[in-house]
């Protein structure tokens, strides 16, 4: 007679997950993959590309394969738009530009103000060289002007 009773909520407590197993569901912050990045990767594996899934089920390239780049020729047009900037929330837009303006007073004139969307600082603006000195040179103006970094 147990078994009859024990069977059935056997059943029910593997398909809720193990009851109380130590295994936590697996969770993401990751969106699942757009309409155009199925389209995009289903086409490199068409054109021979080894394509393998995150455990979310995102496509991705096997980066341990060769690169194909007759298959990413062939595939180019269905290369997925990148996706929205994150948005910066206003302390953190003000504390970029409060270190841009820092860092103009502190001699770095060529030092751009962030995004106004994503508080990223744009580095196209200036040369190679002078990012590479704002290291080496401007040191103490970086310590005065990112304290917590």
């Amino acid at each position: 007679m147990r078994a009859r009773h024990f069977a059935p909520l056997l059943l029910v407590c593997i398909a809720l997950a193990g009851c109380g197993g130590d295994k936590e569901p697996l969770a993401s912050d990751s969106p699942p993959p757009t309409a155009a990045e199925i389209a995009y990767y289903d086409c490199l594996k068409k054109e021979g590309v080894a394509v393998v899934y995150t455990d979310y089920g995102a496509p991705r390239e096997d980066k341990s394969k060769p690169w194909n780049e007759a298959a990413h020729k062939a595939c180019a047009s269905l290369i997925p738009p990148p996706p929205p900037p994150v948005q910066a929330g206003p302390g953190e837009l003000a504390a970029a530009r409060k270190e841009s303006a820092c860092l103009r007073a502190e001699g770095i004139t060529w030092y751009p103000d962030p995004n106004p969307v994503t508080g990223d600082v744009d580095g196209s603006g200036a040369t190679a060289e002078q990012w590479a000195t704002l290291k080496q040179l401007h040191i103490e103006a970086l310590r005065k002007c990112r304290p917590d970094r």
